[in-house]
């Protein structure tokens, strides 16, 4: 069941994609520095990232927020 969600900026943006961009905008190391989450400062990797991601709701707040600043929103 699929909801219209007009007033979403994240709406259909999958967290693969916002972590990719996220990425090429500021890089594993700043983006450890910015959002202090350890997975981006010790080895990171997308694949870890994302796992670390899906199952740490807090982690991927901070994530959502910074892309949406970096959007401008």
């Amino acid at each position: 069941m699929s909801q219209e969600q007009p007033n979403n900026p994240l709406h259909g943006i999958k967290l693969a994609t916002m972590l990719e961009e996220l990425y090429l905008e500021y890089g594993w190391e700043e983006m450890g520095e910015i959002l202090n989450i350890n997975a981006f400062k010790k080895n990171p990797t997308y694949k870890s990232s994302l796992k670390f991601l899906r199952t740490t709701p807090w982690a991927r707040a901070k994530v959502e927020k910074l892309y949406l600043e970096m959007l401008g929103y």
